[in-house]
């Protein structure tokens, strides 16, 4: 009877312990389960903080892009433009020398008009005399 006593007891502790072991291993199993949801908690968010500043870095990006491309124009509309005028210019300055030799051909043709008229007029009073 000693011994069944004993072994009853040996049995009890043994329950005793096992549900301590048990209740020991669900408290460790909740708290990792915890630590896990807090880090993956946390990943997320980092994620989302990750995430916010790559897409304000694309948005300036563009924006930069944008302005590069806005200032390419702009140079390239006055470039051209600048190459206008300067066709114009030009243009104008062949247009005065083109003008300017027409008027001086008017007046060398004016004057050998005038000067063959003195040459007859010469050659006439010279057979009159």
């Amino acid at each position: 009877m000693l011994v069944a006593k004993e072994l009853r007891e040996k049995e009890k502790q043994l329950k005793i312990r096992e549900e301590e072991q048990n209740r020991k291993d669900i408290d460790l199993k909740v708290r990792e389960d915890e630590q896990k949801n807090k880090e993956l908690k946390e990943q997320r968010r980092k994620n989302r903080e990750l995430k916010i500043l790559k897409e304000e870095e694309d948005r300036q990006k563009e924006a930069e892009f944008i302005k590069i491309r806005e200032w390419e124009e702009k140079f390239d509309r006055e470039q051209k433009q600048k190459e206008q005028e300067e066709i114009r210019r030009e243009q104008r300055l062949i247009q005065k020398e083109i003008e300017k030799r027409a008027r001086f051909e008017e007046i060398d043709k004016n004057l050998k008009s005038s000067s063959s008229g003195l040459e007859n007029f010469n050659i006439d009073k010279s057979k009159e005399n």
